[in-house]
């Protein structure tokens, strides 16, 4: 390069205000034994400190040519503090090692030279190559020797060692891979060795004395949170992701929604059901199915509130398809991880972050929940506290088919749980909004002492100020009230179709409020993810408040909840089967993208060097 320097060594720096002076001479005097002057520089990688280490880099800086000082304002991580000096860096030969010089330095000659000399692209220094396994306490070799079998498991490397912090590789390495490295903490650089593996890079492993520096512990958020799940994301995008073709995918699609409807044969007594829909008007079943319909664009419509609150513009189409695909999987998957595929489709579809994804999920959940609990969990609320659920229950469960006293007792008791709690969370997060900050940082960095905290704590802060934006907007907040208001009203309206579908004798005011209390509750009793989709316990609790409160025989009204609900789900079903084929999206697609840590999506600015 026209500076004349070969060689970069990167001291990635944070917090370092002890050590970094010491660890600079002793980096330049060991480069000086071996290269010739000039030809070779030390970066200090300064990662957002808030201590003495970026005055203390500016002195050396200025002191000796041959030391360069890249600050960072803001916390990148260690791989994002390292991407930043390897691109100001001019050598062609590009190295970093860890400041507590835990490797021994007279190793640093062989490290280079494997990648300057050409034998190696890339370089690693080996804790635990047989013959020469480092001595490290338990606690600090036991994790270390579990995580790289992990990695050599799963993302199939032959290396032992993919954490030493010591490493080099060459420019044109770095060019061709450091895009595709995703992650920007401690998992950089073992995702740089497994994918300069898979990019037909040479990577040598050597041997290293190495002696542990201070204190360590396994780290909760770091560890499990964080390693792990890169471990997963990148063994996905590895070795899955490039597998799934379009064929693949829609079959899995469809495979899947054929699940999600047989999941109710095993909730559901099937004789029970087939007796009890043999009287139904099927006219009358086919205009439920058309008004439930109708509650479709609203989804979509309320969820275009939402992101535009939090910035985000999309069509009504697109977003409406969004919802459909992730009820479907909500139909199939347990815990509502259906979820999470539609945080997927917005990412992966139109680059919305992950933590505004789930964000604007999160407020929807809040409208939904507030809604049905206005609308019955009340009232419900009343029941339980007052002993009136019992009643309900000896009377009617002896005679209906399919339905466990215990079971109807625990439907009821989980819905008046989560109406109470989820006007609880209602005043939470709209008193919350009116504040200026929240806990989450300090709750984070309670359970771990990692840097990588910092990033966690980053993006769940960002998570709940999405939350919070909608929250503290009284028009928004109006708006998607309205809307929920009315999607939930059309769900009663199905209900209420299909309970007439039965020929009920019960006067029209009756059937409606009947119908909304009973809806409501239903969808109360199915907020926690005790089975896919609620089934099972929507039935249960509709039967018992339809037949417990009116002259409907306990049979009739348990036809009526399962017709609505297959309906219901009948409906969902066709609806994301569609939406997945117009939007090239399947269900087990979203595993590639949720697993993937959410990266920043943010580009980095130019590094600030002196």
């Amino acid at each position: 390069m026209d500076s004349g320097v070969e060689v970069s060594v990167v001291l990635p720096a944070y917090n370092e205000a002890d050590t970094i002076e010491g660890t600079v001479q002793t980096t330049l005097s060991t480069l000086a034994s071996f290269l010739p002057p000039g030809s070779f520089e030390v970066l200090v990688a300064e990662d957002g400190c808030d201590d003495p280490t970026p005055e203390i880099a500016d002195r050396m800086a200025a002191a000796d040519e041959r030391v360069r000082h890249v600050h960072s304002d803001e916390r990148l991580g260690r791989g994002g503090a390292l991407e930043r000096a390897f691109a100001a860096a001019d050598g062609d030969t590009l190295v970093y090692f860890d400041t507590d010089l835990a490797t021994d330095m007279g190793h640093l000659e062989e490290l280079v030279e494997r990648v300057r000399s050409g034998e190696a692209d890339v370089a690693t220094g080996s804790r635990w190559l047989p013959g020469n396994v480092a001595d490290r306490p338990a606690k600090r070799g036991v994790p270390s020797r579990v995580y790289n079998g992990l990695v050599r498991l799963f993302l199939r490397s032959p290396l032992r060692d993919h954490q030493c912090g010591f490493k080099a590789l060459s420019r044109e390495a770095f060019e061709r891979l450091h895009a595709d490295v995703a992650d920007e903490h401690w998992f950089w650089d073992t995702e740089l060795l497994v994918r300069a593996q898979r990019a037909g890079f040479e990577v040598a492993e050597f041997p290293v004395q190495w002696e542990p520096k201070g204190d360590t512990k396994v780290d909760l958020v770091r560890d499990v949170f964080g390693m792990g799940s890169q471990i997963l994301r990148l063994w996905w995008q590895l070795s899955v992701s490039p597998r799934i073709t379009r064929r693949v995918s829609v079959g899995a699609g469809a495979l899947l929604t054929v699940v999600a409807l047989a999941l109710m044969t095993l909730y559901l007594d099937p004789q029970a059901v087939l007796a009890e829909l043999e009287g139904a008007n099927l006219r009358l079943v086919a205009l439920a199915g058309a008004v439930y319909l109708l509650s479709w664009p609203l989804r979509g419509a309320r969820y275009r509130d939402i992101l535009n609150e939090l910035g985000y513009r999309e069509r009504l189409g697109f977003l409406t398809g969004a919802v459909f695909i992730s009820q479907t999987g909500n139909l199939v998957f347990p815990a509502r991880a259906g979820d999470a595929v539609r945080a997927y489709v917005v990412k992966a579809r139109r680059g919305i972050p992950y933590p505004t994804g789930f964000a604007s999920l999160a407020v929807e959940r809040v409208f939904d929940l507030l809604t049905i609990t206005a609308l019955g969990g009340t009232v419900l609320v009343g029941y339980v506290l007052t002993g009136a659920t019992d009643q309900i229950v000896t009377a009617v469960s002896a005679g209906v088919p399919g339905i466990d006293p215990r079971s109807a007792r625990v439907a009821l008791t989980v819905a008046a749980g989560v109406a109470a709690a989820a006007l609880l969370a209602v005043v939470v997060i709209v008193v919350s909004a009116r504040r200026d900050g929240n806990l989450v940082r300090r709750v984070v960095t309670g359970v771990s002492s990692d840097s990588y905290a910092d990033y966690v704590a980053g993006v769940i802060e960002r998570f709940v100020a999405d939350v919070q934006t909608v929250a503290a907007d009284r028009g928004a907040f109006a708006r998607v009230g309205v809307s929920s208001l009315a999607i939930w009203g059309l769900d009663v309206v199905t209900a209420v179709i299909v309970l007439a579908a039965f020929d009920v004798s019960l006067a029209p005011p009756t059937l409606v409020a009947i119908g909304f209390f009973a809806v409501s509750v239903g969808n109360l009793a199915k907020v926690l993810p005790l089975s896919p989709g609620g089934i099972g316990l929507y039935e249960a609790a509709f039967t018992l408040l339809v037949a417990g409160l009116t002259p409907v025989t306990g049979a009739t009204a348990f036809g009526a909840a399962v017709l609505d609900h297959a309906v219901k789900n009948l409906v969902t079903v066709a609806g994301g089967v569609v939406s997945m084929l117009a939007l090239n999206v399947s269900l087990t697609s979203a595993v590639d993208e949720t697993t993937g840590g959410g990266a920043a999506d943010a580009t980095d600015p130019e590094p600030e060097v002196d």
